[in-house]
């Protein structure tokens, strides 16, 4: 084999190994419960959390999830949308400390809600829309641990919590970041925009491979494609000052 098939072919299989190890990134990371949108003000009031479930099993279906809404720092007001073919059971915890409000003191806030008699089979996800009453202000971001359960028993555990800044783990729950307060952040204002494309998403199940709107996924499956791209650029480079050798 000449020395310029040998640098065409290393180009070729650089490009290819390249393009397959960061696709299979995106499809992992399109594979974690997520909540949408991904950040709301502190202390946003009336908007609508959205709860991404995708089936990540080719053999069994999704049939049980479980969100575990803090309690450190309580989402308040949280009302569950009905789901068709899913039945909620919404638990509510004894708060340490009440909190004060312009309605009164509230004692207790929602800890987890479960959703079963559903099914999300393989390629297909389902959103569960949660809206609620009052986000915090006194923190900069909520975890919602979650649970799924599989048809087949299996539990995954998204429950792992990401560092500020840090690398995201195996199975991270699913994460809202709190942003500082805008001027025009007042009661009904502070989720309007980001409430609607949420509360528009409910539906029965899709699949996910046309309808996720998984940003990271879609930087990642960019990412390979521009270095595909570098990799046959390398490859045409190499033709080019082979034939310019033997010339």
């Amino acid at each position: 084999m000449s020395p310029m098939s040998t640098t065409l072919r290393r180009a070729g299989v650089v490009a290819a190994l390249s393009t397959a190890g960061v696709l299979t990134a995106a499809g992992a990371a399109f594979a974690h419960v997520t909540v949408h949108p991904e950040s709301y003000p502190k202390g946003a009031t009336d908007g609508v959390l959205t709860f991404r479930v995708p089936n990540e099993e080719d053999t069994a279906s999704t049939t049980k999830v479980q969100v575990f809404l803090p309690t450190d720092h309580p989402v308040l007001g949280v009302l569950v949308t009905p789901q068709a073919g899913w039945t909620a059971k919404v638990t509510t915890t004894r708060l340490k400390k009440p909190i004060k409000t312009d309605d009164g003191t509230i004692t207790d806030a929602v800890s987890e809600i479960t959703w079963t008699g559903g099914r999300i089979r393989h390629g297909e996800f389902q959103d569960f829309d949660v809206a609620f009453g009052q986000l915090p202000d006194d923190t900069d971001q909520l975890t919602f641990k979650t649970l799924q359960t599989y048809s087949d028993g299996k539990v995954v555990r998204w429950i792992e919590e990401t560092p500020k800044g840090g690398e995201e783990p195996e199975s991270p729950a699913p994460l809202l970041s709190l942003t500082a307060e805008s001027a025009g952040s007042g009661e009904g204002s502070s989720s309007a925009s980001s409430s609607a494309p949420a509360s528009e998403s409910t539906a029965k199940a899709s699949t996910a491979s046309g309808k996720s709107s998984d940003s990271t996924a879609r930087g990642l499956g960019v990412a390979g494609l521009v270095v595909g791209v570098l990799g046959l650029l390398a490859a045409g480079f190499a033709l080019a000052r082979g034939r310019n050798a033997h010339s």
